[in-house]
């Protein structure tokens, strides 16, 4: 048997049924460290603003560097 094969049937053998797959799940589950409501909170208001900002950021950009390209190819050739 070469090992290619040996290798396909070992993994074979090593299935996990879907009743231990999900009682795995569960207990891995239980393990998590879930964060408080006011933690929860807070992440979302640090997340919101640091999203806002770089929305805000690279808006910005984009209109500067706009208005610099429409500058640069609309100039009259006086």
């Amino acid at each position: 048997m070469t090992d290619s094969k040996a290798v396909r049937r070992e993994r074979a053998d090593n299935r996990t049924s879907p009743v231990t797959f999900y009682r795995q799940v569960v207990a891995e589950l239980r393990k998590v460290v879930w964060p408080t409501q006011e933690q929860l909170v807070t992440y979302f208001v640090v997340t919101m603003v640091f999203v806002i900002f770089f929305m805000t950021f690279v808006s910005l950009l984009d209109l500067g560097f706009g208005k610099l390209v429409f500058e640069l190819f609309t100039q009259d050739s006086k």
